[in-house]
């Protein structure tokens, strides 16, 4: 039942907003969402499945708006456009997220406070078996379904930054000649690291300021944005220019 889901996905990550993980209960996200207690462990399997569903679904939005990003301001047929525009969206928004959804920021970063679910190993689930711990009340329940979608990996700082690069090339290759499609896979994975190392160490406030600028009343999160921008821009200045695609022959 799709609906549930995402209401059970909605209440625990607002549960966790307000209290640590090893405090939220699993029938208070069950009563928030409005199901019975039975209807979140046959969906999730256990609290850990719950939890580890919850953090594939934040990252999955997060990397969905990483391919937002990148899609706006696309080059017009035979040119280039603003790549390096599309990148920095890319990135600002990453910054965003990060500050705003603690699941995300530890995805990225690896870190996982005490607040946060741990990010335990994957079950091992063969032969149909369930994992220990997964409340079953009856043979035939989608329990195995649940414990099925919680094998795989959750995501880590590896994989949402080599996805982010895939991403990132695939929004941009299209007005690139073919030659120089290398030293675009390399700039874009290093806008992405660039990005990253400003989630895990954001700028300081000094160092955010452009050189010869005066003072403005700013937020931490704009000279951060602003600071992400310097750095994603100058490693596309160091790709050759080149000559439009519709030009080549």
């Amino acid at each position: 039942m799709p609906a549930a889901r995402e209401s059970l996905l909605d209440a625990a990550y607002t549960a966790l907003t307000r209290r640590a993980w090893a405090a939220v209960r699993m029938v208070d996200v069950a009563a928030a969402a409005g199901v019975s207690r039975q209807t979140l462990y046959n969906e999730f399997g256990s609290k850990e499945g719950l939890a580890r569903a919850l953090v594939r679904r934040e990252t999955e939005s997060y990397l969905a708006g990483v391919a937002r990003a990148l899609s706006r301001g696309a080059a017009a047929a035979g040119t280039r456009g603003d790549a390096a525009g599309r990148m920095v969206a890319a990135a600002a928004w990453t910054l965003r997220t990060a500050r705003a959804n603690p699941l995300v920021r530890a995805a990225l970063t690896g870190c996982w406070g005490d607040r946060l679910p741990p990010p335990a190993p994957s079950p091992a689930v063969t032969s149909g078996a369930v994992p220990a711990g997964t409340a079953v009340a009856r043979p035939g329940l989608p329990d195995r379904r649940a414990a099925a979608r919680a094998e795989a990996p959750l995501p880590g700082p590896a994989e949402l930054v080599g996805r982010f690069c895939d991403q990132a090339v695939a929004a941009l290759e299209p007005d690139w000649p073919a030659e120089e499609l290398p030293a675009l896979g390399a700039v874009c994975e290093t806008a992405a690291r660039l990005t990253l190392a400003c989630v895990v160490a954001p700028p300081a406030p000094a160092a955010a300021q452009a050189p010869g600028r005066l003072p403005a009343q700013r937020t931490r999160g704009e000279l951060e944005t602003e600071a992400v921008a310097r750095l994603v821009r100058g490693a596309f200045a160091r790709v050759p220019a080149g000559a439009p695609p519709g030009e080549r022959g």
